[in-house]
C-alpha cells in the first residue's frame, strides 16, 4: 500500500514541482536580474543628481553676469 500511495503522490503537480530544478534556476535568475536593476537605478540616480547640480551652477553663473 505504501508504494501505491507514493506513486499517487508523485502524479500530483505539487510534487513534480518539488522534484523539478527549473523553478529554482528561474528564481536565481530573477534575483540576479533584480540586483542588476537596483545597481542600474542607483547609478542613474547618482548621475542625475550630478547633472542637476551642474545645470544649477550654469544657471547661477548666467544670472550673475
Amino acid at each position: 500500500m505504501g508504494c501505491d500511495m507514493r506513486a499517487l503522490f508523485k502524479n500530483f503537480s505539487f510534487w513534480k514541482l518539488i522534484y523539478c530544478q527549473r523553478g529554482a534556476t528561474a528564481v536565481e535568475y530573477g534575483l540576479i536580474l533584480a540586483l542588476i536593476c537596483l545597481a542600474v537605478m542607483g547609478a542613474v540616480s547618482n548621475v542625475a543628481n550630478k547633472t542637476i547640480g551642474m545645470w544649477n551652477n550654469v544657471a547661477t553663473e548666467v544670472l550673475a553676469h
